[in-house]
């Protein structure tokens, strides 16, 4: 197995082929901390420093070691736990990450810089500059990109973000002192580190004077220019001497210039400034970055201009077009997308030929074309015969979509073709397109297409041009037919959405309301043309606060009246319509009813139950909008639209129908959560009391849940939508099914230790059912209100949400709810060690349970009864009324009573030092867990296994079955893992080293 890393750009990891999902924001930003300081001890206290500032909270520590397991598992998921990591390492009171320099990418970028210096030092400065080109390549973005602002602030990034600079300015001066052959290849990466650091006098006079060497000596003298006015303005001082030393140069040409850089004559192989591939030899034959050959027989190398000019069609002048728009100045991110643009390959894969064709996809307002443009103008000196554009209005607001002979017409005449010689014909037309790019490297930009066809005429047959295509519609053919390289753009993340904001408001205004900056993010969500529109308002209107705006956002949440503008440019409604126009009725239908969903996601289920149709008639509809980006397939059968879409769906849903049809689809929707949420906790608990429901209506899809697994998988997966359902109901509902879900949730938030969210849902719950006047209702919230208050050790409120819960169970007489509640009252009584105050409970709801005809109920009892003998160290009474509790559970069928009582005679044997009986039924509890699949039981038990092996002084085995317990218990994300980690952290090190491990 073989690991690499990147964090010079976004923090990436690869274990052998597959690259890994680092998981949660903190995490991979303590993995960014790590590789920063690979091969060196990092102290806890420093990762708790970088990860929380100056404020951490008190379970810093466990979360850091959360975390570091967390990534040993996902790194060595074969790791056994008495086994050293080999990557990454405890000791010196932190953590260190082993690293090859061949694995991480600063370390390569290190040890060329220090080739580099080197080969300076030995008088070979061609060689310096073309390591230090090398290691530039390396770079795809600032240290650690996507990691949060606050985060990335901290002086481990900065450092390495500085090594970058360094290294540019080392580059440009051994491309100066090695010619400009060298130095025509680092202008790029130079330009951009001069627009990062517009303040550096030493790295602007560099790029003064590689500008003046490689033949650009009034770009140069701009740049002079500029750099002294920026000074002058900023700081109020003059130009320093290494600026004027290099105005001088320029004016005096005494910086080492050259008429004509046609061909470079040094072989290189590696990743040029601007992303891509090349190898170029001495012959001036050029594999370009689309693994191509361009020196072959037809004439296509890459010559000089006025050779290959020779060779071209007498048909046309020899013109070479600049077509391209500004690139914005406000363009933020997209670092990832700017790699993996420039090279789709991965390091792995070699072999993989890189297309000739780029497609970048997207909903509207996501940036599509602002990133082809950015791009474009990255790689543009790839291109030496020009840059083609052309807007195809594909989706314009007009409806006037440019034909395919249109466009290609306005290319001829860009090319120099007279308008007499332009054949009539489309195929004509586009043979004669193809003809004069052949001898050409021409970069294309096709902006706004329609779908394949509207582009495919206009695509070069030339090996040594670049189409970028840019559409909302998914361009399959184009990918499939064509060996096009298709990326699709999300919303920006956090910090490049406030950078945005930063470059049309100015930072200061930014950092000044920093809060009230996240606000209208997140109202925006994250969309470039959203943050477009409030910025230009802001920047209009510089008396309004950023407060004051972000206010305004957040009232008309659930409208799209913030974002109106100039249509189309600035207008959000304008730029949704001209995709939501052109799918077919049934897919807009179903797009409006997709607004009426109150979460971000839904499977197809919903969609269906929504739309009142069967799955298999909905799937169509939904493939028309996941082609047209108005909706997105987050994984296989699970559908989400962009938040901004979701308001205006819903929109249209109230405006093109009727209050009624709103009203019933909701319902649907309502019933479908309800239903399945019903079949997945009667799979959780089969012999558990639970509520029922008015049967399912035929137009509800109600989805099939096979096991535990795919129970909890479900509740899981829907939580949010559940909760928004919860909420939604409570609020503007009747009320019903507010209740109903709460208690049918409260099973799966209690054991997966979600008791923030179980108090959330049941306060929601209760106030809905009082409000619709349920009794029933009001008792199952205040019951489950009255345990999780309990579980969180706030005695006053359990007892009394539990004294109200009695109340009303006994209004209704339900025998069998106040048998509950009553064990609950027993199980905190317990835990407050007031074993007969828990004994009483227990009479009571035992005889309850008789009364109400729950043999599960009065089997459960028997085996509380148990446990809280052995807690007043009655092991003989427990173990009788244990053993009682198994058979009765046996009896009936209920495999999870059956199991909890198994674990509590293993709990009493265990106190009676018995440990070969405790373990017997431990781990027969445990395989009945691992066929109900119940995780927490599971993972509850592996606790007592351990706990039995580490009493026996069998210390490895314990370890390795807690280990086994806390990677069950974080991937449920239980609280109860914080206890287990102790035991491992302390036993873990050195006990037993030479055990064989339990297989439990």
């Amino acid at each position: 197995m073989r690991l690499k890393f990147a964090v010079l750009g976004p923090v990436r990891a690869w274990r052998d082929d597959a690259e890994l999902t680092l998981g949660s924001p903190k995490q991979r930003a303590l993995l960014a901390l790590l590789l920063t300081q690979a091969n060196q001890p990092v102290p806890v206290h420093e990762i708790v420093d970088v990860l929380w500032g100056q404020g951490p909270p008190d379970s810093a520590v466990n979360v850091v070691q959360r975390h570091i397991g967390q990534l040993r598992r996902l790194l060595e998921p074969d790791l056994p736990v008495r086994g050293t990591s080999r990557w990454l390492v405890r000791g010196s009171g932190g953590y260190r990450l082993e690293a090859d320099t061949a694995d991480l990418d600063l370390l390569r970028f290190r040890a060329l810089r220090q080739r580099a210096r080197q080969a300076a030092n030995e008088g070979e400065p061609a060689e310096a500059a073309e390591l230090l080109i090398e290691a530039l390549q390396l770079w795809r973005g600032p240290t650690a990109s996507g990691v949060t602002p606050e985060i990335r602030s901290h002086p481990n990034f900065a450092a390495v973000d500085g090594e970058h600079l360094a290294a540019v300015k080392e580059a440009a001066q051994r491309t100066l002192e090695a010619g400009p052959d060298v130095g025509v290849r680092v202008l790029t990466t130079l330009r951009q580190a001069a627009a990062n650091h517009p303040l550096d006098e030493v790295l602007q006079a560099r790029l003064i004077q590689v500008l003046a060497a490689t033949g650009h000596q009034a770009e140069a003298l701009d740049v002079y220019q500029t750099v002294r006015a920026r000074l002058v303005d900023d700081l109020g001082l003059d130009a320093g001497p290494e600026l004027l030393s290099a105005q001088q140069q320029v004016l005096q040409q005494t910086v080492t210039t050259t008429a004509s850089i046609a061909a470079p004559k040094v072989t290189v192989s590696g990743t040029n400034d601007t992303g891509f591939r090349s190898s170029t030899a001495s012959s001036g034959h050029a594999t370009t970055a689309f693994g191509v050959n361009t020196g072959d027989s037809g004439g296509n190398a890459l010559e000089p201009v006025e050779k290959s000019s020779a060779r071209r069609s007498a048909t046309a002048e020899t013109v070479r077009p600049a077509q391209l728009p500004a690139d914005l100045p406000t363009f933020t991110g997209r670092f990832g997308e700017l790699a993996s643009l420039s090279d789709p390959r991965t390091a792995e894969d070699e072999r993989a030929p890189t297309s000739l064709i780029r497609v970048i996809g997207g909903m509207a307002g996501v940036g599509k074309t602002a990133l082809a443009v950015h791009w474009a103008h990255r790689v543009a000196e790839q291109f030496p015969d020009g840059q083609l554009f052309i807007d195809l209005r594909g989706f314009h607001p007009s409806g006037s979509i440019m034909k395919p002979s249109e466009a290609i017409r306005s290319f001829l005449d860009a090319l120099g073709v007279p308008a007499d010689r332009i054949p009539a014909g489309l195929d004509a037309q586009s043979a004669l397109y193809r003809s004069l790019l052949a001898d050409r490297r021409i970069l294309i930009v096709l902006d706004n297409a329609r779908d394949t066809e509207h582009v495919r005429p206009l695509l070069p047959g030339a090996a040594g041009c670049l189409a970028i295509v840019t559409s909302r519609n998914h361009l399959y053919g184009l990918v499939a037919g064509d060996g096009a390289y298709s990326i699709t753009l999300d919303a920006l993340n956090d910090a490049d959405s406030l950078q945005l904001l930063s470059r049309r408001l100015g930072r200061d205004r930014v950092v000044e309301e920093a809060e009230a900056a996240a606000d209208i993010v997140e109202a925006c969500g994250h969309l470039p043309l959203a943050l477009a529109i409030v910025s230009a308002r802001a920047a209009m209107n510089p008396t309004f606060t950023l407060t004051s705006i972000a206010g305004e956002l957040l009232e008309d949440r659930g409208s799209l009246d913030a974002f109106s503008g100039e249509a189309p440019v600035a207008d959000a409604r304008s730029a949704f319509f001209w995709s939501y126009s052109l799918v077919t009725p049934e897919a807009a239908r179903v797009f409006r009813l997709l607004g009426l969903h109150p979460g971000a996601d839904c499977s197809l289920a919903a969609v269906a139950s929504l739309a009142g149709q069967e799955p298999r008639q909905i799937r169509s509809a939904l493939t028309e909008l996941v082609r047209a980006s108005l909706v997105f397939e987050s994984m296989p059968g699970r559908f989400s639209c962009h938040e901004l879409l979701r308001t205006y769906g819903a929109e249209l849903a109230h405006a093109q129908g009727t209050a009624d049809e709103a009203r019933a689809a909701r319902h649907r929707m309502f019933d479908h959560y309800l239903h399945t949420a019903h079949a997945a906790d009667s799979i959780l608990a089969p012999k558990w009391e639970r509520i029922s429901l008015r049967p399912v209506a035929a137009d509800v899809t109600v989805s099939q849940l096979s096991d535990q697994v795919g129970a909890v998988d479900w509740l899981q997966t829907n939580r949010p939508a559940l909760f928004a359902v919860i909420e939604e109901d409570a609020r503007r509902g009747h009320g019903r099914y507010a209740w109903q879900l709460a208690t049918l949730m409260e099973r799966y938030l209690d054991r997966n230790g979600r008791w923030e969210e179980q108090l959330l849902v049941q306060s929601t719950a209760a106030t809905a059912a009082q409000r619709l006047g349920n009794v029933r209702g009001q008792a199952h919230a205040h019951r489950a209100l009255g345990f999780v208050h309990g579980r969180m050790e706030r005695w006053e409120e359990a007892d009394a949400h539990l004294a109200r819960a009695l109340r009303l169970y006994q209004e209704v007489a339900d025998f069998s709810g106040q048998g509950r509640v009553h064990r609950y009252l027993a199980f905190l009584a317990n835990h407050r060690k007031r074993y007969d105050v828990a004994l009483e409970h227990y009479r009571q709801a035992g005889m309850l349970y008789r009364v109400a005809h729950r043999p599960s109920g009065e089997a459960s009892v028997l085996n509380e009864l148990g446990w809280t003998y052995i807690l007043m160290d009655r092991y003989g009474d427990a173990l009788e009324q244990c053993h009682r509790a198994v058979a009765l559970h046996r009896e009936i069928g209920d495999r999870n009573g059956e199991a909890a009582a198994l674990d509590s005679v293993g709990y009493a044997y265990y106190h009676l030092h018995k440990y070969s009986e405790a373990l017997a039924s431990y781990e027969h509890a445990l395989r009945l867990y691992r066929e109900i699949s119940d995780l927490y039981l599971e993972a509850d038990t592996l606790v007592h296994i351990g706990d039995t092996h580490q009493a026996a002084g069998r210390h490895a085995r314990a370890v390795f079955v807690w280990h086994q317990a806390l990677g069950i218990l974080d991937a449920i994300g239980h609280p109860d893992a914080a206890g287990v980690r102790e035991r491992v952290d302390s036993y873990g090190a050195d006990r037993d080293a030479g055990a064989e491990p339990l297989d439990a």
